[in-house]
Formats: C-alpha cells, sequence, structure tokens
C-alpha cells in the first residue's frame, strides 16, 4: 500500500513547496506530497472541496471518497479505517 499526499492549494502562498513541507513537517507527516498548483488532479477528480480524501485500490479504481475534517475517531476516519481493512488481507 502506498499513500501519498496531493496538495491543491485553496490560497497563493500554499503554492510554496517549502511552505507545504513545513506544515508537513509540523504535524509530522512523511508522505509524499504532490504539488497540484495547476489545479489538474483536483479537475481530473471533479473535486470542490478542501480537504477531500480519496482511496484507490490496487487497480487505481475509487474505492471510497470523503470530504471534511476528518480526526482520529471521527466518522470519516472511521469509514475509511474499514475500507482499507478490505482492501488489505489480515490489515
Amino acid at each position: 500500500m502506498e499513500v501519498i499526499g496531493v496538495h491543491s492549494p485553496e490560497f497563493s502562498y500554499e503554492k510554496k513547496r517549502a511552505q507545504v513541507e513545513k506544515v508537513a513537517k509540523k504535524y509530522h507527516k512523511t508522505i509524499p506530497i504532490m504539488m497540484d498548483n495547476d489545479y489538474a488532479y483536483w479537475k481530473a477528480l471533479g473535486n470542490r472541496y478542501w480537504p477531500s480524501f480519496y482511496l484507490f485500490n490496487q487497480n487505481g479504481q475509487l474505492v471510497l471518497r470523503l470530504f471534511g475534517e476528518t480526526h482520529p475517531g471521527s466518522q470519516n476516519a472511521i469509514q475509511f479505517e474499514k475500507a482499507i481493512q478490505k482492501l488489505i488481507p489480515n490489515y
């Protein structure tokens, strides 16, 4: 399983990789982050919300799409965890 972040900036100062990396480090996030400054990925997914979470299976098919803040124990987090468990045997 691979996890990557795709950052589509809401504000102009968020277009700077250094700023994004600074915030990621602050929150101890170590996953690779793709910068989507031109919103190509955002548009390809038909996204309209910040934040959004997408889970794809090993064949690249969209399995789950969530919108809004997601914190440990929240409905979004529980739903995401259950979807991951279905994708990964013996998780």
